[in-house]
């Protein structure tokens, strides 16, 4: 490489971010103040940071909150025309047009910012402790929410402990792709697990600063595949799970040179500049700092996840029906009906999979859910449906056999009982397939 080529090199490597020296690119100075405003308030407005601090039971991010909340509904009302009301809190999803609007917003408050910041503040070169410090933030935020998916993976809670009840009767050719995704993760908790252990593995390196970058390496490529899959399945976490690729790639970009001649051009490696300008005493409290800071998300998060794997997952306690059971025999008033795919007020089975809930499916495969509550006592259920508040019907029970039950009830004015036998659930094939070292031929069925 020539002189000339070198000297290009150089300045090519300038304009990624910050590296010590007497002044930073023009456009590398406004990059910055651009992406210290928005993902500064992205972070700070997010879940993101406060995972790490607060219990997930509190945790309610600023964007949720007043005054905030309400210049985001007006944007999403004024400048995108929305007219319906605005879903905020509660749907799970975080591809909502409330966060859609909420981004926006961020960005031109960003791109303003840095347009003041540039003119006020123009003679300024380089802002390398400022710069340090908002690594420090980005990498707080982005490991604590690696280590917050990570966990909830690792035990396994977010995609279940195997294929749900409902699952293993509802019709492949209904799930949606999100449902495939997510019965296709719970199916293998071991999988889950080691997915999880990879995230907790970069969230934990990223808190850390000796290994950050090693966590940064591990967070963008974990980051990355859940973008993949969030695009691929529609899982609505797309926006979010892009600014964690973003994030990851801040971290990584100011070291891309010496990743480059390591791994690309052959070359030695130095180490890594020093980009801050702190005592070497200021240096060692704030590595006790953030050990500190770590070593508490870690075990919070950790004693969370153990307390939610006995509350809803796969240590919770099971309904007192626990199971599929088929209806054998159904009678509506004084008339029998025969199982036939065309009678569409006739039951197929009944699903007791989690506590205070009922599903019964039809005989066209569609399912029905209610809440259940079971009185041992007075041996009843009564039923009830969350989107119509006046209707409810009460089912008397028997259990002549442990793999039997009659129920015994008026609903929507008819006399209906049944006769149910428990169904095997070792008889499906994703439950009873097992692990394999010698396969003469694959079984993929």
């Amino acid at each position: 490489m020539n002189l000339a080529e070198t000297q290009g090199a150089k300045e090519a490597d300038t304009l990624l971010l910050p590296v010590p020296d007497n002044a930073w690119h023009p456009m590398t100075r406004a990059a910055f103040r651009f992406v210290f405003v928005y993902f500064g308030l992205y972070i700070v407005t997010t879940q993101m940071f406060w995972e790490g601090l607060l219990p997930i039971a509190v945790l309610n991010p600023l964007a949720n909150l007043p005054p905030l909340r309400d210049i985001i509904s007006w944007v999403a009302r004024h400048l995108f025309g929305v007219t319906a009301p605005l879903v905020i809190e509660g749907s799970g999803s975080g591809d909502k047009i409330f966060d859609w609007a909420h981004v926006c917003l961020l960005l031109a408050v960003a791109a303003g910012a840095t347009a003041i910041w540039s003119i006020l503040d123009r003679r300024r070169k380089i802002y390398l402790s400022l710069y340090e410090w908002f690594r420090v933030g980005v990498r707080l935020g982005l490991g604590t929410t690696m280590l917050s998916y990570g966990v909830w993976k690792a035990v396994p809670l977010q995609m279940g402990y195997g294929p749900s009840l409902t699952r293993l009767v509802e019709p492949f050719g209904s799930f949606s792709p999100m449902g495939v995704l997510w019965t296709f993760m719970g199916s293998s908790p071991a999988y889950q697990s080691f997915t999880g252990c990879t995230e907790i593995l970069g969230g934990v390196l990223l808190l850390i600063p000796q290994t950050a970058l090693l966590g940064a390496l591990i967070s963008f490529a974990v980051s990355f595949q859940i973008f993949v899959l969030n695009m691929t399945y529609d899982v609505p976490v797309k926006l979010f799970s892009f600014h964690l690729v973003l994030l990851s790639l801040f971290l990584i970009l100011p070291d891309w040179p010496r990743l480059r001649n390591f791994f690309l051009l052959n070359r030695a490696v130095a180490p890594a500049p020093n980009r801050g300008t702190r005592s070497p005493r200021r240096s060692r409290l704030a590595l006790r700092l953030q050990l500190c800071f770590a070593l508490y998300v870690t075990l919070s998060m950790a004693y969370g996840a153990k307390q939610n794997w006995f509350e809803f997952g796969g240590g919770a306690p099971r309904p007192l029906f626990y199971g599929i059971w088929n209806v054998d025999q159904i009678s509506i008033g004084d008339e029998v009906r025969p199982p036939l795919v065309t009678d569409d007020r006739r039951w197929r089975r009944v699903i007791f999979d989690r506590p205070g809930r009922a599903v019964f499916q039809k005989m066209d495969e569609s399912l029905v859910v209610f809440a259940a509550k079971i009185d041992q006592e007075g041996k009843t259920i009564e039923l009830t449906k969350a989107d119509d508040t006046n209707w409810k019907a009460t089912l008397s029970f028997a259990r002549p056999a442990p793999d039997r039950l009659t129920l015994n009830g008026a609903v929507d004015g008819n006399q209906l009982i049944m006769g149910l036998r428990l169904v095997d659930r070792e008889q499906f094939l994703v439950l009873n397939r097992g692990f394999h070292w010698v396969q003469e031929r694959p079984f993929n069925r």
